[in-house]
């Protein structure tokens, strides 16, 4: 992992729908999906983004590549040059989204069952027209073969495959322009337990042998700590803590990311909780709560929570820790043992 230049920055980045109703279509309110989110990526890292659903995880992810269009922020994306992804025009964010790919969620409908394998791993070096003929054939069949497929089951279409080989072969295609950064947009969330952990494996494997940068989205805790380097937790579209994962996961510092881990199932016959578990519902970003949008259900709240978002600030003598809490030195909030690290 780098300590220089981040890959990818992504600065006060927010996305609002705007809802209307009624025959004239009057404005009705607006939906903070994604409210002044900013983190950065650093070239060989795995940043993960967990949260409850709907908090705004894939939002951002689409965000990044605009999947979907940024209502306000910078994507600040390093190549020979930076380049800011929210104001590139159509044929400059082509070039860029090269260099970016996206893994799906869904390994059943991400690929065209009416395409062979080769046509749907290869599209993309035709599309930039990178190869063509045995070429493109040749590539496609080491594609295949990085991702753990024999190359000649590029003749067969998707039904011929299993949930995790469909995986494998989305994550050929996002190989398929050699690029530095892959979205992966829960990627295992679909997939059994055991087929999980082969993923997983695979993509730490193509991570060291093609020096690939992750954004990794998902929902599971335990996934996101196998994986990840560094961890962003996020609650009705904001950033609430951040950190590497080690320190979030051991020493968690605010009482939402705590809420998480001692929800989170342990592996352990002889553990017993010991924090209550988080009550209530997430709020509707249509109408989230006033300051800290976490206070209806926070046991340590007080009036400044009701009033004020708490910025998102370094904890002290935890270098690389962020957290957005009023009283995050004041409380002491339990995490969970480390992992082995991958």
């Amino acid at each position: 992992m780098s300590d220089g230049a981040p890959l990818l920055e992504v600065r006060n980045l927010k996305k609002y729908y705007p809802l209307s109703q009624g025959l004239f279509k009057r404005k009705a309110g607006t939906v903070k999906a994604v409210d002044d989110v900013s983190f950065t990526i650093q070239p060989g890292e795995t940043f993960g983004l967990v949260g409850e659903s709907g908090c705004g995880k894939s939002t951002i992810a689409k965000s990044v590549i605009r999947a979907v269009e940024p209502t306000d922020g910078d994507v600040i994306f390093h190549l020979d040059r930076p380049r800011n992804l929210a104001k590139l025009n159509r044929e400059e964010l082509k070039v860029a989204r090269r260099h970016i790919q996206l893994v799906f969620q869904d390994p059943f409908s991400s690929l065209n069952p009416r395409h062979r394998v080769r046509d749907i791993i290869g599209e993309p070096l035709k599309v930039n027209n990178v190869a063509d003929g045995k070429e493109l054939e040749d590539q496609v069949g080491h594609l295949m073969s990085s991702v753990g497929l024999r190359p000649e089951y590029q003749v067969r279409y998707p039904h011929a495959f299993s949930g995790g080989q469909r995986q494998r072969i989305g994550i050929a295609r996002a190989l398929a322009m050699h690029p530095k950064l892959i979205i992966c947009d829960e990627p295992v969330s679909a997939l059994d337990v055991s087929v999980q952990a082969q993923i997983l494996n695979l993509l730490s494997d193509l991570q060291s042998e093609f020096g690939l940068t992750y954004l990794f989205v998902s929902h599971d805790l335990g996934v996101v700590q196998h994986i990840s380097d560094r961890v962003a937790v996020m609650y009705v579209g904001r950033l609430v803590e951040t950190g590497p994962t080690r320190k979030l996961f051991e020493a968690p510092q605010h009482p939402y990311t705590a809420a998480l881990l001692s929800a989170s199932p342990k592996p352990h016959p002889r553990f017993r909780r010991t924090q209550p578990v988080l009550t209530g519902e997430v709020p509707d970003p249509l109408s989230a709560p006033s300051g800290c949008h976490f206070h209806p259900r926070c046991p340590y709240r007080q009036q400044v929570c009701e009033e004020e978002f708490p910025p998102l600030e370094p904890v002290p003598d935890s270098p690389g820790q962020f957290v957005a809490c009023h009283f995050a030195s004041e409380i002491e909030l339990e995490g969970v043992p480390a992992v082995t690290p991958r």
